[in-house]
């Protein structure tokens, strides 16, 4: 497939990169400055340099696509638009292109829910996990809100547990429109395997798929 990843210079971009070219798929990666890449990577790579949050920059790299995944995150601890600018950009870029099928990273902690257990559902997501991330889980819920409200793409949000390096494991869990239970935490490799197995995969399309290890 052709496939497009913002956010590529992350943890979690990377694993995108390494593993859709394990896949012999054909991956852009945007990104603001190439040299930022890894060097095993970037000759293998179709690499844009480009502002994300610009429509017109980034139409190209969308161009033509099977997919487009969004890892983007954002370092702010205040208030942030990072999330909800870079995917509206995203959006209105596939919309001119006709690219379609777009997947994004967002949180497992931005929302509790029936999947939950009683401790993490009534004390750690809301009272611990939601007050230390409040800034980025708004900008993460406007982002969500931004797709689930008609968008003309078929979107996938998946939200991964706490996310960890240690590599890929092979038996994550996945749930539908709801957490993992007892899923505390992710490693990076393991969203990035999720997230390039549910390209495909039609059910999938506005619905959140919760990762956890």
């Amino acid at each position: 497939m052709k496939i497009t990843v913002f956010g590529a210079t992350g943890g979690t971009g990377l694993e995108l990169l390494r593993q859709g070219l394990e896949r012999a798929h054909d991956v852009t990666a945007v990104v603001r400055d190439a040299g930022r890449l890894p060097a095993d990577l970037r000759d293998r790579l179709d690499v844009l340099e480009a502002d994300i949050m610009n429509p017109d920059a980034i139409a190209p790299a969308v161009a033509g696509r099977d997919a487009v995944l969004s890892a983007m995150g954002s370092r702010e601890r205040g208030p942030t638009t990072v999330q909800t600018a870079g995917i509206t950009s995203i959006v209105a870029a596939m919309r001119r292109e006709g690219t379609r099928r777009l997947l994004m990273v967002s949180a497992a902690g931005l929302e509790a829910d029936a999947g939950d257990g009683p401790f993490t559902r009534y004390v750690l997501k809301p009272l611990i996990v939601q007050r230390l991330f409040r800034h980025s889980y708004a900008d993460l819920a406007r982002a969500e809100q931004l797709l689930r409200g008609g968008t003309g793409v078929d979107w996938t949000i998946v939200r991964p547990a706490r996310l960890t390096d240690a590599g890929r494991t092979g038996t994550y869990r996945t749930a539908r429109d709801l957490s993992v239970r007892g899923g505390l935490s992710t490693t990076r490799a393991d969203v990035a395997d999720c997230m390039l197995e549910l390209i495909g995969d039609r059910t999938s399309v506005g619905h959140v798929v919760s990762v956890a290890s």
